[in-house]
């Protein structure tokens, strides 16, 4: 009877335990959804439309455009508002509109920076939004442009944000360069330099970069995570 007994009260503490460890696990992961929420509620209440996002990318090319920029920042999009939700206008393969949070998650560490354009208020109409989204979509679709070319065939990041900006509010975040411009004597910048271009360096071709976007004046740091 004893054995039978403590055989029981074995059982009725395993059952115990078990229920208890699955209302922690239950508990903890309701916590953790319910930050994620509120991160997401705090981020979306700071940012609206137009505004531009940058991130480190983890794509093979990264480290070299850090290196030639001198910056951290490799990638970068344009925050757009779609039936109450957010999403990144980037260039990636092919250009595309992203959701918000994948789009964060994707980059180094989670880590990003929103900036805004000054006196935004008075630039940022809905009329100019919806101009720049209608702007925007002769490149949906369009491939990431590998080379750097200043045409409207393919192209990059900074190119896109660059080139929506310029075309409907006639403001250029950031000076034009040219390739010559950036620091090409890192080995890692020199190797990717070669593997696209060859011995036939486009020196003189046009570019816009986003470490150049992201120190303009004409920009001010709304969130940084």
């Amino acid at each position: 009877m004893k054995r039978i007994i403590l055989t029981i009260l074995a059982i009725g503490i395993l059952v115990f335990l078990s229920y208890w460890g699955i209302g922690m696990y239950l508990f903890a992961n309701g916590v953790k959804k319910d930050s994620l929420r509120i991160e997401n509620f705090k981020l979306e209440k700071k940012i609206q439309n137009g505004d531009i996002i940058f991130q480190t990318s983890k794509s093979s090319q990264s480290k070299a455009i850090q290196l030639a920029t001198n910056s951290k920042y490799s990638h970068m999009g344009i925050i757009y508002e779609n039936d109450e939700k957010y999403f990144v206008y980037e260039a990636i393969q092919p250009v595309k509109l992203t959701p918000l949070k994948k789009w964060i998650n994707r980059g180094e560490n989670g880590h990003y920076v929103v900036k805004r354009i000054k006196n935004s208020e008075n630039i940022l109409t809905d009329r100019i939004i919806n101009e720049m989204k209608v702007y925007g979509e002769k490149f949906k679709g369009k491939s990431y442009d590998i080379y750097f070319e200043w045409s409207d065939d393919k192209i990059y990041c900074s190119e896109l944000v660059w080139k929506i900006y310029k075309e409907v509010t006639d403001i250029e975040i950031g000076k034009l360069e040219h390739l010559s411009d950036f620091d090409l004597s890192h080995e890692i910048v020199q190797n990717k330099m070669k593997e696209r271009y060859g011995e036939n360096v486009p020196m003189n071709e046009k570019v816009i970069s986003p470490a150049e976007m992201f120190d303009s004046d004409k920009l001010i740091t709304i969130k940084e995570e």
